[in-house]
């Protein structure tokens, strides 16, 4: 039941960031979601954590993703990129 409220709880954040690099970068939403997952496989971090950086990059107020996380999501856009 916890991890149903986690799920419902990043859902928004998740959806927020797909939205960020789909509208950055032309993707198509399922291409966003698969940019995430695998820059949260890559950078061995929680997927809700890459949406939350994502995002977070994008406010006003921008702040950068850590290192780790911003060459994951490189590789993950340059392999989308590739295709």
């Amino acid at each position: 039941m916890e991890q149903l409220r986690q799920a419902l709880a990043s859902r928004p954040v998740i959806d927020q960031a797909r939205g960020i690099l789909m509208a950055t970068y032309g993707c198509t939403s399922d291409e966003a979601w698969h940019i995430l997952r695998e820059a949260s496989q890559l950078s061995n971090t929680k997927l809700r954590t890459v949406a939350e950086s994502v995002t977070a990059s994008a406010a006003a107020e921008a702040t950068p993703p850590p290192r780790e996380v911003r060459t994951a999501l490189s590789r993950a856009l340059a392999r989308h990129s590739a295709r």
